[in-house]
């Protein structure tokens, strides 16, 4: 049985910062990349970030790049998503995602064959 949990998530002003969660459980061994998407009301989900796990190779959208950082704790099986200087548009509901296998892409929400059930961001104005 595969888990991702995220936290972290709140309220927070223009200009602030917050750290997001995702522990994973399960068969954590198998994962090749964790991401970050988010899903604001009304909009599809997007891509925020990914670390590739064999490489240690990051990707970031254009949107935050710059301003999040995504990083690892391995012997946590946690994921982390670092947000500064956030800005009212990054309010979404962020989910984290593991791909088991590896893909071409790691921008796509068809790449990721696991889900957690999202944690709310808030950023007021």
């Amino acid at each position: 049985q595969v888990q991702l949990v995220e936290s972290g998530g709140g309220l927070v002003q223009t200009g602030g910062s917050l750290r997001l969660s995702c522990a994973a459980s399960g068969r954590t061994f198998s994962y090749y990349a964790m991401g970050w998407f988010r899903q604001a009301p009304g909009k599809e989900r997007e891509f925020v970030a990914v670390d590739r796990w064999r490489g240690g190779i990051t990707y970031y959208a254009t949107s935050v790049k710059g301003r999040f950082t995504i990083s690892r704790d391995n012997a946590k099986n946690t994921v982390y998503l670092q947000m500064n200087s956030v800005k009212p548009e990054d309010t979404a509901v962020y989910y984290c995602a593991a791909a088991s296998s590896s893909r071409s892409y790691y921008d796509t929400t068809a790449s990721y064959d696991y889900w957690g059930q999202g944690t709310q961001v808030t950023v007021s104005s």
